[in-house]
């Protein structure tokens, strides 16, 4: 057992000390380059709590950084100067994030798509659903249905234009990936392309990415001991990229099948095969991650981003927080497909969250097209649903440091549901809507 007792985080609160974070730290850092040792891990992570301990009176709280210094200088000491250099990095990245935060920069954050977030927010003020009071305005108006109708032209309307531009360049294009963070409607959206697609007489064959993942005991965990299935190394990106180059060569391949009962993958079970007149249809949050697909040129391939980028200003003058939308939209998916608390979506988004801005949204700027697929009247219906639990949250999570996340994102959504005028009759949301994917009813089977 550790002499130390507790750490110090960079917020100045002071939070149970659990070694089993050194060796999962030092774990996702190996992961990123491609290592995959965890029993290699503890030994390095036992390394460093022996030098904190040789290093440190008992009693005494290590910061975060001290921690975290100790972990560079082992890491490097046994010969493993790549792992340490991707956590230097991750650090750097860190500390970046941090000071940004703290800041109002001049310059664009570049993680936002500008010139389809002015778009979208032209649309919302042209119909009065810029801010919460103008779409309150209109519910208590009986305009529901017309908001309804009008948000899902606008969704339907760059369908078709994406559809055109993947059109124009059928001749090349051996793949189409759509690509977005979590519960941004990939899904739903990837279905409504390819209905598009096949009466413009394009034929599709879909890849499920899913299958690539490592066996679950090789994945890297969070602190709290989940195992991380947001970030690309989840994948075996080397299979996928060799599956890429010959099915774009029109070549067979034997696609794995992946048992999340088990957590285990099993290899060359299923054949797949383009030929000359089919295109790859991939759905995947990493599709634009630039290893992803780093053997197929870019003549070959069409990148679609969804993100629902929602512009709608709250009471308080801060607009609303499109990771928000995403997040309620997970709570509510999750608990229908997947019998998963919405609490622990809660509890889990601060790590969704840190691999997006990570591996996702850095390069929302490369992709050939992006579809805003929110919702204005998403809000009014997430009210009746979750209101109740998000100030249960706020109170259970506040003054918690080791929770601190759970309790600003709950206090944050709480103010918003707040203020939103609630709407229960979803009679008026057609059932292919994209919102049906994680409210329900839909009417395409697709989950």
């Amino acid at each position: 057992m550790s002499k130390f007792k507790y750490v110090i985080k960079r917020s100045g609160a002071i939070v149970p000390f659990n070694p089993d974070r050194v060796s999962n730290v030092i774990y996702r850092a190996a992961v990123s380059v491609g290592g995959r040792d965890k029993a290699k891990a503890a030994e390095l992570a036992k390394q460093v709590i022996e030098v904190l301990e040789a290093t440190y009176e008992e009693g005494h709280k290590p910061h975060v950084e001290e921690i975290q210094d100790i972990i560079e200088k082992v890491l490097i000491e046994n010969g493993h100067a790549k792992v340490a250099k991707e956590f230097i990095l991750y650090r750097e990245e860190a500390a970046n994030r941090r000071r940004e935060n703290s800041k109002h920069f001049s310059k664009p954050n570049e993680l936002i798509p500008w010139k389809k977030v002015w778009r979208s927010l032209d649309w919302a003020v042209e119909h009065d659903l810029n801010t919460i009071d103008g779409i309150n305005s209109r519910i208590r108006r009986g305009q529901f249905p017309q908001i309804v109708h009008e948000a899902e032209t606008f969704y339907e309307t760059q369908l078709d234009t994406a559809a055109e531009l993947i059109k124009e360049r059928a001749e090349e294009l051996r793949m189409v990936m759509v690509s977005g963070p979590s519960s941004s409607g990939k899904t739903t959206t990837t279905f409504k392309l390819e209905q598009r697609l096949n009466k413009m007489g394009m034929k599709f064959v879909a890849l499920v990415v899913d299958n690539y993942f490592f066996d679950l005991e090789m994945h890297p965990k969070d602190e709290f001991g989940d195992y991380d299935f947001e970030t690309p190394q989840a994948l075996d990106l080397d299979l996928i990229n060799d599956h890429l180059k010959r099915l774009a060569a029109c070549e067979e391949v034997l696609i794995p099948y992946y048992d999340f009962k088990q957590g285990k993958r099993f290899d060359n079970r299923t054949p797949l095969q383009l030929h000359d007149n089919e295109v790859l249809l991939i759905d995947s949050l990493h599709g634009l991650y630039p290893e992803f697909s780093r053997e197929i040129p870019a003549a070959q391939k069409f990148k679609l981003y969804l993100e629902p980028l929602l512009q709608m200003k709250m009471p308080d003058g801060q607009y609303i927080r499109w990771t928000d939308l995403r997040l309620i939209r997970r709570m509510l998916r999750d608990s229908v497909h997947r019998a998963y608390n919405p609490e622990q979506t809660l509890l889990h988004w601060h790590y969704v969250r840190s691999s997006e801005k990570r591996t996702i949204l850095p390069y929302s700027n490369t992709a050939d097209y992006i579809v805003n697929t929110s919702m204005p009247f998403e809000v009014p219906i997430y009210r009746p649903k979750l209101l109740q639990l998000f100030k249960e949250w706020e109170k259970k999570y506040q003054g918690d440091p080791l929770r601190e996340d759970a309790y600003v994102r709950a206090s944050r959504i709480r103010k918003m549901l707040d203020a939103i005028e609630p709407m229960e009759d979803e009679s008026a949301i057609p059932g292919d809507s994209v919102l049906r994917e994680f409210i329900g009813g839909s009417t395409m089977n697709v989950h």
